[in-house]
């Protein structure tokens, strides 16, 4: 069905308004669909922008409160983490959140798609409020924005029942030039897997990585995307079979380095939707409760404010229709990868 609330709100350079994008989502809710013309331009203008992009960002906190009428809120920047395709609960972040706008930004730290039904959904609605205010949201590569993943985990099945082939290549596109990580507020590193495991990399190093390809096999951006804590010193193989775990001393060492404080990161389910390791220098944060109908987590966000210390937001998984998870996989894979 075209989606006409979407349609009246598009500029001649098919750029989403927030009404647009607020208006989609109620569509979306309704298990409607936007006509496949209208994703092909969204998807190319997505493209066009993040390839402009550097792979490091630099986020500043807010200075005004997120909410105009309530000022004794204080200016903050929200991180999420892997969201999987879980729309109603993305949904529910919003509401309990408010939605993203250059007061209330966001920071999606990737794995929006793959496991769960409705990841077009997910990925379609941060993408709107990406171009209708490049401020009011951010998003990382995850390693779940790449081919060999979402033809296992239910992306391209999914993408190809609902739109077509060409469609899901325009996907592709727009998830290979997404970038790699950000610090925000000039204190905090977050990055969707881990850390180098080669000692010495800069942030300088992070910001010229080339993308707009798969990701290697091993590497720097590997890392980024792969790369999962451990309690004890050094590296060793990851038990994901890609890439490695870094020990605390890396965290330390690449933090130090870098004049950092803080490494936040995602890419691991956790019972209580974040967990803190490595003396307090590593957060994971993971935002998918009940992660795959099965797993019965919860999910969770971060506050950053000024001060960037870490304020942790707990919820609990919504209802969402009756499409059970992995509907569209090609095959069954691990709940950890």
């Amino acid at each position: 069905m075209l989606l006409d609330p979407y349609i009246s709100n598009i500029n001649h350079h098919c750029i989403p308004t927030p009404i647009a994008s607020q208006a989609s989502i109620e569509h979306f809710r309704s298990q409607k669909v936007v006509h496949k013309r209208y994703i092909a331009h969204l998807l190319l203008s997505a493209k066009r922008y993040f390839e402009n992009l550097p792979s490091l960002l630099e986020i500043p906190i807010p200075t005004m409160a997120p909410d105009l009428n309530d000022p004794s809120l204080p200016p903050r920047l929200t991180v999420c983490g892997d969201t999987h395709g879980q729309f109603y609960d993305v949904l529910h972040i919003f509401e309990l959140n408010g939605y993203p706008s250059k007061n209330n930004p966001y920071l999606f730290n990737g794995d929006f798609v793959d496991r769960g039904s409705f990841s077009v959904e997910v990925i379609l609605t941060l993408l709107l409020f990406k171009l209708s205010d490049p401020d009011c949201i951010h998003l990382h590569r995850g390693n779940h924005e790449t081919k060999n993943m979402n033809k296992i985990y239910g992306f391209e099945g999914e993408v190809k029942a609902k739109y077509d082939d060409r469609i899901f290549e325009l996907f592709l596109e727009v998830f290979s030039h997404l970038p790699l990580a950000s610090v925000v507020g000039g204190k905090v590193f977050v990055t969707h897997g881990g850390l180098p495991t080669e000692p010495g990399v800069t942030l300088a190093e992070i910001r010229k990585i080339k993308r707009g390809c798969e990701p290697p096999n091993e590497g720097l951006m590997s890392d980024l995307l792969w790369a999962d804590p451990q309690p004890f010193p050094g590296k060793s193989p990851s038990k994901r079979g890609v890439g490695f775990s870094f020990g605390p001393d890396i965290t330390e060492s690449f933090l130090k380095g870098n004049g950092l404080q803080l490494l936040v990161r995602s890419h691991e389910v956790k019972d209580e939707g974040y967990l803190v390791e490595h003396g307090g220098k590593t957060i994971t944060v993971f935002s998918a409760p009940n992660y795959c109908d099965s797993m019965g987590n919860k999910g969770a966000f971060i506050h950053f404010a000024e001060d960037c210390e870490p304020k942790f937001t707990q919820y609990e998984a919504v209802p969402h229709p009756n499409v059970r998870p992995m509907a569209y996989a090609a095959g069954m894979g691990g709940l950890f990868m």
